[in-house]
């Protein structure tokens, strides 16, 4: 439970602060006034002012927000200091720039990983690097780092040696797995479970990762690469949401999110790492979506306004954020009970 809790305020730390630091230094170098910048929301902890600006940590570590002088123009007491009287482009790249830094972040955490760990690629032994919650696996108790070395007694020398015998095995058909852990051999009874979205039987472990050596240039153009298809990929996926909407049982909220950091932290702190990358790309990808109150539908409305000569009406930019948000809360509530029909209904 710490090291989930531990795991999670890191990565939702992480996430935040880059993706409110990105709004900040933009509104600071186009001139604009910003009075706090907070990470998290709720009670104050503890804050410090430096020159106009409040740096506080709050009490709910589930997001952040900068308090830009001149967000609301009927408000504006930073005269042309405030945001609302600033060039319509500057506004532009102070509410893309928080989107922009959370596809900065995993370049910058991937090029990490593979400059100095390297490049994580599955390994062909017969070695566990993962469990799956709530599947046979870890239900009858194996572990990470434990090697499978039978099954019914034939041996098992590679991974693919593995998940072929599995694969071919009946539904719920019983099998004697031996294993080592440490310097134990141990047996096991095991079952595997049928999954009908990847049509086969499946035990619900992940093989072990080992990593090869890159060169600093390498591992740059690979964090690039990397970022850029694992971008694709969760925009393809968005997409699918609306063609297919029972993919949407697949949604995580914040409860999720923490169970699955926590998950990820046991298995080490590169891999927490890119799992933080995937979520910052994800939260870039979402924050970006034309949506009201979101940072994409700021976007569309500065875009509107270019066109227009002047803004929208506050009523019009009111009515529209009203049914941004209760959209969001709509999508929020939807991903919430996702993840109480998986902690409950195990």
């Amino acid at each position: 439970m710490i090291l989930t809790i531990a795991a999670a305020v890191f990565v939702f730390g992480l996430l935040v602060l880059v993706h409110e630091f990105g709004h900040f230094i933009t509104a600071k170098l186009t001139g604009m006034r910003v009075d706090e910048f907070a990470i998290g929301f709720g009670p104050k902890i503890i804050g410090k002012k430096y020159g106009e600006t409040l740096y506080s940590l709050r009490a709910i570590p589930l997001g952040g927000f900068n308090d830009i002088a001149g967000m609301d123009p009927d408000n504006n007491n930073a005269g042309e200091r405030g945001f609302c009287e600033k060039h319509v482009f500057a506004r532009m790249i102070v509410i893309l720039a928080g989107a922009t830094m959370n596809f900065i972040l995993p370049i910058i955490l991937f090029f990490l990983i593979y400059a100095t760990v390297g490049v994580g690629v599955p390994s062909t032994e017969p070695i566990i690097g993962g469990l799956i919650q709530d599947m046979p696996a870890e239900k009858v108790g194996l572990q990470v780092n434990d090697k499978i070395l039978s099954i019914d007694g034939q041996k098992i020398s590679t991974w693919k040696e593995f998940t072929e015998k599995v694969g071919v095995l009946e539904p719920e058909q019983s099998v004697l797995l031996e294993y080592q852990r440490g310097d134990q051999i141990n047996t096991v009874t095991l079952s595997p479970q049928y999954n009908e979205r990847e049509k086969r039987n499946l035990v619900g472990v992940q093989n072990s990762i080992v990593y090869e050596e890159k060169s600093v240039p390498e591992s740059f153009t690979l964090a690039i690469t990397n970022t850029k298809n694992i971008t694709v990929m969760m925009i393809e996926a968005i997409a699918n949401l609306f063609r297919e909407p029972e993919q949407t049982d697949n949604l995580a909220g914040p409860i999720g999110i923490i169970q699955m950091s926590g998950q990820v932290a046991e298995r080490g702190f590169v891999p927490l790492l890119s799992f933080a990358a995937l979520l910052s790309i994800n939260l870039g990808i979402v924050n970006l979506l034309p949506v009201p109150v979101l940072d994409g539908g700021h976007f569309v409305n500065l875009c509107i306004e270019a066109v227009r000569g002047k803004p929208l009406s506050a009523k019009a930019i009111i009515y529209t954020q009203r049914v941004g948000l209760a959209l969001l809360l709509m999508l929020m509530l939807f991903a919430t009970k996702n993840d109480l029909v998986r902690v409950f209904m195990k």
